[in-house]
This record gives structure tokens, sequence and C-alpha cells, in this order.
């Protein structure tokens, strides 16, 4: 490999923006001497630059970043249906690569204790387990036998490229309110994870075999087409069933139903203890589903599908949805606690977007159309009648 081809892979890898490809190209380069001093010399630059940098105020920065993105909105946003407009916004760049610690992993030094701070995303693995995921940083992923099996970036996990596994072995990544996640399966399927949100899968599929994950929560997976093993979603007692396909599943154990918005390709759904034939329900793109737990009825109907899929793009969107629904959705994406004491206002139902405000913002725009109190103490807030 040429020089200028692994100093590429290294500044990726620092930079969290690496392949799953790329990075096995960066581990076999790692095999040259010569590239595994050019390797910890540019991890020595890197944490000298990350360490000269942070003692800028990271606050301060922060803080003015979003008074300048707030700067070209408008001043006072209306709650509305269909209409979710771009702007344009300031971006803080900073020059230097991303650090990272190379002998920090997930497998090494471990104990199996259950974790008690539910504010952080967890990483349970096949023998119980359980560690913490620092977005500040990058860890090495192994398994039960010590082998390298992926790389956590950020707020990412990246699995190798399997398919000679003799046996299946679950993961489970939790995530938390106010928290999102990413992950490349051994398969190439990605999968982002909504706040509250939790999925068990294998670490690595077998080839031939059914690629079988299950979800808690909501998740949008862009599945890898393998049409030798087809991609089953397990979200409660529903199964779903695709190829190679991407699509939106809402099924938070709370809700009454589970959705699913297809984006492109085509799912099908079969209940458990059933199996995936010719006549299974399908659902075509620009197309929802919704499956109602207690009724065990699946209905269809056409939808935006961008009302649905906004939320990785950090935006919050209420689509004609009763206020009892809003309330559950604002806890999961802060991470508070609200009270409603306003039973009025339970049915109401609003048309909303929002991305960069606050809680408390964002229950002042409901006010201003509804007439309501609200106290915010901490991550606690009361919503009263005026």
């Amino acid at each position: 490999m040429e020089d200028s081809g692994f100093e590429n892979l290294v500044v990726k890898f620092l930079t969290h923006s690496i392949s799953s490809k790329e990075l096995d190209n960066l581990n076999s380069a790692l095999k040259n001497e010569d590239c595994k001093q050019m390797f910890r010399s540019q991890i020595q630059i890197d944490y000298t630059t990350r360490h000269i940098m942070s003692q800028y105020n990271k606050n301060k920065a922060k803080q003015e970043l979003i008074r300048k993105i707030r700067k070209d909105k408008r001043t006072v946003k209306k709650l509305t249906l269909y209409k979710f407009g771009k702007y344009a916004a300031a971006v803080l760049l900073f020059f230097g690569l991303g650090y990272f610690y190379w002998n920090h992993n997930f497998y090494q030094n471990t104990n199996k204790v259950a974790i008690e701070n539910t504010d952080q995303i967890t990483l349970e693995l096949s023998d119980g387990t359980i560690k913490t995921i620092s977005e500040a940083s990058s860890a090495s992923v192994y398994n039960k036998k010590g082998d390298r099996v992926g790389l956590q970036q950020g707020n990412q996990i990246i699995y190798h490229k399997g398919g000679k596994a003799k046996e299946i072995v679950f993961n489970t990544v939790s995530v938390p309110y106010g928290k999102r996640f990413v992950l490349i399966l051994s398969d190439g399927t990605k999968a982002h994870l909504n706040s509250g949100s939790s999925l068990k899968y294998p670490v690595e599929f077998m080839k031939g075999k059914k690629r079988k994950v299950y979800l808690q929560g909501e998740g949008y997976f862009d599945v890898a087409k393998d049409e030798t093993s087809p991609f089953i979603i397990t979200a409660n007692k529903l199964n779903i069933q695709v190829l190679g396909t991407k699509f939106n599943l809402s099924a938070y154990p709370e809700d009454p139903n589970i959705k699913t918005v297809l984006v492109e390709g085509s799912v099908g759904f079969f209940e458990e203890n059933t199996k995936f034939n010719e006549e299974s329900k399908r659902l075509i793109p620009g197309h929802m589903a919704v499956w109602g737990k207690q009724q065990r009825a699946i209905k269809f109907k056409e939808v935006d599908t961008d009302l649905y899929t906004g939320w990785m793009d950090g935006k919050i969107i209420f689509s004609h949805m009763p206020f009892k629904a809003i309330v559950k959705k604002l806890e999961r994406n802060y991470n508070v606690t609200i009270n409603n004491s306003y039973e009025q206002l339970n049915e109401v139902r609003f048309n909303a977007s929002f991305d960069t405000e606050t809680i408390s913002q964002v229950l002042e725009a409901f006010s201003k159309n509804y007439a309501m109190k609200f106290t915010v103490e901490g991550s606690h807030i009361t919503i009263t009648k005026p």
C-alpha cells in the first residue's frame, strides 16, 4: 500500500469516518513495522493537538453556534403541517485529527455487573457483560473468544464483515432517552436507533441462514441485500421480513401500535409462530403499515415518509398527533419527565416540527397555540390548566 493510501486510512480512522472494508485494510497494513510506527506517531500528534484544543471554552462555543443558528430562524415558530424549512447554519471547523484510545476495548477488564446509570448507552455482550459506551471516545469490540469483531467510534459501532460464523452469538445495544446510536452490522446493514430503543443482533451472521434481529423502540434500517439470507426484524409479536430495503420501524412497548414506514424496497409481515409466504401482507414505498397490538390486525395508508424519518437529522415532528402522545415523544427525546394534570389537553391534536429548540421553547410554542401553564425544574416538567 502506498504511503498516501495508508495516511488516508489513518485520518479516516481517527476522525471516525472509516468504513468496515477500509478498517480491514488498515488492520492488514499495520502488520508492516513502518506503518505501525507511522500510526503511533499520528496517535501522539493527535493526542497533543486535542489536549491543546481542549483548553478553549467548549460550552461557550456551543452556545455561540446555537445562537447563530437561531438568529437565522424566525423568532416565533408557528405550528404547521408539511412545512419544514431548511436553513443554513454556521459550522465550527476544528483542524487536527480525532483522538483515539487504542488500548481500550469492550472485553478486557470487565465484570458482570448491571449498569446503574440509565443515561448511558450500553452494550451487553453474549456472556452477560455490560459495558457503557462513551460517545467521546473510541474502542475495539471483542467477542467472548477474545477476537476483535468491530470498532466503536463515537455514537456508532461498525462490525467486521462476517460470513464464517459457526454459531449465532447475540449482542444488545440499549439507547437511553435523549440519545441516538448507529450500528453497522456484519452484513453491511445500517441501523439507526432512536431514543429509548434497544436492538438485539448477531455479532456475525451465518451465511445462508436468516438474519434475525430483535427491536424494542424505534429504528431506521438500511438493509444489505442478500437473497439467500432474508433479514427479519422481530418487534413484539410481529415479524417484518425484507431482502434489501430502507424503512422506519416504531415499536415502543408503551405504544398501542407498531408502525412501519417504507422508504424504498419491499417488506412483508407475519406474526410469531407463523411462516412468511407469498400470501403474507406486503408494504410498498411511500406507505405505512399500522399493526394494532390488541386487535392483531394490520392497516395500510399512504404517508409522507419524511415525517417519520426526520428524527435521524435531529428533528421532532408531530403530524396530527394528540398531546398525550406528544408528551411521550418529548420525554424520550429530551430525557425528561412530564406530568400533565391538564386532562383536557390530552386529546388536542397538533402539527409541529422542531429541531434545535430546548424543551422550554417547545412547550412555549405549544402554549401560544393552546393556553396552558408549565414549569420546568431540572428534568421534571409540570403542565397545568391556565
